[in-house]
């Protein structure tokens, strides 16, 4: 990465996220001194709240607990900062609203970490279908699925605003709303369908959404947490061909795309540097060079406002909120 002056980023939590080591985690003093030791950052704060008001922390990077994403974006865009989030970026549409309506006012940059958005995986899909190789979009198919996380993993608690479409399905959602330049517009929900943890009845373990595009494409957007082994792939139909991203959401395991049209078929190989690594760069070129982004805090409500109806749809609630904690 190449800016003027690196950021200067506070972490909430030790998270394990490539690149983004720069001013200090904070959860358990312990796992944070750890964290720190092993990955030179250069000094450790004793909470949350600290991260936030140090002056010298320009973007605070959220990558806490869904439940915690929207109460800690609010209090970090309150504080002036520039706020970096994993995804998604509230538990509901509600608090999605209010987290669009506050990086308004702070006038800061505010983003949800879809990271696969900038590797070269996806950019090569997006360029196939502009380039008219596979010719007008007919049908996207998305499926990101993983073996089932223990019992007591935060991914299968209400409460915490788990499910699987929270933690796998927004990435199927959102990379077919991206296809929205060559789809006439963004998709919208058609019907969903999904089953309940097994001791968890309020939270997902798989939920499959169909869709469908203004200019008359179709979209299928799978999720599963308790599947029996790793799937994260982007198919794209085209009226002249397809083209498949074996792992679009981690690409620096499986970095092909495999193109077939009338003219015979190919494997393209894009690199496999981290997609973190990607987003941490666009991210730094905007705020010191004013690059464009693709991602801001409304397209964060548009992605969870289609997660909330797909949850109604299928038979669940929206997940619930939380209310910051009195202390960090």
């Amino acid at each position: 990465m190449t800016t003027a002056e690196p950021l200067r980023i506070g972490i909430l939590g030790a998270a394990r996220i490539s690149g983004l080591s720069l001013v200090g985690p904070a959860r358990t003093r312990d796992r944070a001194d750890a964290f720190a030791a092993e990955h030179g950052v250069e000094r450790v704060l004793a909470s949350y709240a600290e991260v936030i008001d140090d002056p010298e922390v320009e973007v605070v990077y959220n990558p806490l607990a869904n439940s915690l994403h929207g109460p800690w974006n609010l209090a970090a865009l309150a504080a002036g900062k520039h706020v970096l989030t994993e995804k998604p970026s509230a538990s509901n549409a509600e608090e999605a609203t209010e987290v669009r309506d506050a990086a308004a006012k702070a006038g800061t940059v505010f983003m949800e970490g879809f990271h696969y958005l900038f590797h070269p995986v996806t950019r090569r899909l997006h360029e196939l279908l502009g380039s008219g190789e596979l010719g007008e979009l007919r049908h996207v198919e998305t499926m990101v699925a993983m073996p089932a996380p223990p019992g007591s993993d935060p991914r299968w608690s209400l409460p915490l605003a788990g499910g699987a479409l929270m933690d796998l399905g927004c990435y199927s959602l959102h990379a077919q709303a991206t296809l929205a330049p060559w789809a006439g517009g963004p998709p919208h929900l058609v019907t969903a369908r999904g089953g309940a943890r097994q001791g968890a009845p309020d939270v997902d373990e798989w939920l499959d959404a169909e869709l469908a595009f203004p200019g008359g494409a179709t979209g299928s957007a799978r999720c599963h947490m308790a599947y029996g082994d790793w799937r994260m792939s982007c198919r794209v139909v085209g009226s002249r061909g397809e083209a498949t991203a074996v792992n679009f959401v981690q690409p620096h395991l499986d970095d092909r795309v495999l193109v077939r049209t009338a003219a015979g078929e190919r494997t393209e190989e894009l690199g496999k540097r981290s997609s973190y690594t990607y987003q941490l760069e666009a991210y730094a070129a905007h705020l010191r060079h004013g690059t464009p982004l693709p991602l801001d805090a409304e397209d964060a409500l548009t992605t969870m406002s289609l997660i909330d109806a797909c949850y109604r749809t299928a038979g669940f609630q929206p997940r619930p909120r939380t209310a910051l904690p009195a202390s960090g």
